[in-house]
């Protein structure tokens, strides 16, 4: 086949840390230099950002640095939808490095699938000893559910990507992305496409490394606000909340509603603290199988990166729940 024309749209916001790497990867691409257009939007860094992407970008005179005023996903994606003139649009983070055929094997893998949007596995990684357990826990079912492309081994069908490649005609069949979803504008993206009869497909080839959060602070920010915009994604797309959502939401008004009621009612305490021991229990062994299989010392990490993941998405989503009100879903 012919090769397509692409742009790269790489949404960022004060990535100092990372953004020499990740811009890095994005500018040595495989691909003909003379068909891939590269934006970068930039959501007004202060932390120096900025002036590493303007000395990296010099001698690229098919990249551009975009201003993002609102700062956040959604606008920046459709900042650089509307300058772009690829024929295939390409998200890339800028906590992400992608592999050198990222782009090529993007291509490839829409022409070969047929569909209308693909990506790859997300393949976390750490930067320090709690990054490297967040990584490991977001590569799991225990940690995350039934998401596949944090942990999926073979090529097959998902609900959603990592990052994402679309064709353009995409975005004129069904719209761009929400700008009133702060987090999982993915997720309603991927729903829109999906109730327009479109398909998504999953391919290891298409490779990445996603550096995880690496405090506790940043990784609890994180999912509670995922848990938060998750309600929002809820009511926009009736019928797309299903039972397996309600985990981590269920089990924070356990923890926290619980240890109300025991302090209150004595003869609960043995109730409350006999469910707790069963998840401590839980995480403990499957902490110890991961474990088993890369560090030991990430044993006592992965409890406590679990719990984060669990807890903080859970009261996020009640969170949720309180500034937008009840999901539509399924019962």
């Amino acid at each position: 086949m012919s090769l397509p024309p692409v742009t790269i749209i790489m949404p960022i916001r004060n990535e100092v840390a990372f953004i020499e790497r990740s811009l890095g990867a994005v500018l040595a691409q495989d691909y003909p230099s003379e068909l891939l257009e590269m934006l970068v939007v930039d959501g007004m860094s202060d932390d120096g950002t900025r002036d590493i992407v303007a000395h990296m970008i010099e001698s690229h005179p098919r990249t551009r640095c975009l201003d993002n005023p609102k700062r956040i996903v959604p606008t920046a994606m459709n900042i650089g939808l509307e300058q772009s003139h690829g024929d295939l649009i390409v998200r890339v983070d800028g906590h992400t490095i992608i592999a050198p055929d990222y782009v090529r094997r993007c291509v490839d893998v829409l022409h070969e699938s047929g569909a209308d949007c693909v990506g790859g596995p997300m393949r976390a990684v750490g930067d320090n000893a709690f990054g490297e357990a967040v990584a490991l826990a977001t590569s799991h079912p225990f940690g995350v559910g039934s998401s596949r492309f944090h942990y999926a081994t073979e090529p097959m069908e998902v609900d959603s990507v990592y990052m994402g490649a679309w064709p353009r005609e995409v975005f004129e069949r069904v719209g761009r992305f929400d700008e009133e979803l702060v987090r999982n504008q993915d997720d309603e993206f991927s729903y829109r496409i999906r109730a327009a009869g479109g398909r998504i497909w999953l391919d290891p080839r298409i490779r990445s490394t996603y550096y995880a959060r690496s405090t506790f602070r940043s990784l609890w920010r994180q999912y509670y606000q995922y848990g938060t915009w998750k309600v929002r994604v809820f009511q926009k797309v009736p019928g797309s909340a299903q039972i397996r959502h309600w985990a981590p939401p269920l089990f924070a008004l356990y923890v926290v509603g619980g240890l109300l009621a025991a302090f209150l009612l004595l003869g609960l305490r043995l109730a409350y603290l006999a469910g707790l021991l069963v998840y401590l229990l839980a995480s403990l062994v499957v902490s110890m199988r991961i474990a088993a299989r890369s560090r030991w010392r990430q044993v006592v990490r992965l409890p406590i990166a679990f719990a984060i993941l669990h807890l903080s998405y859970g009261l996020g989503f009640w969170a949720g729940m309180a500034r937008f009100g009840l999901p539509r879903g399924r019962r």
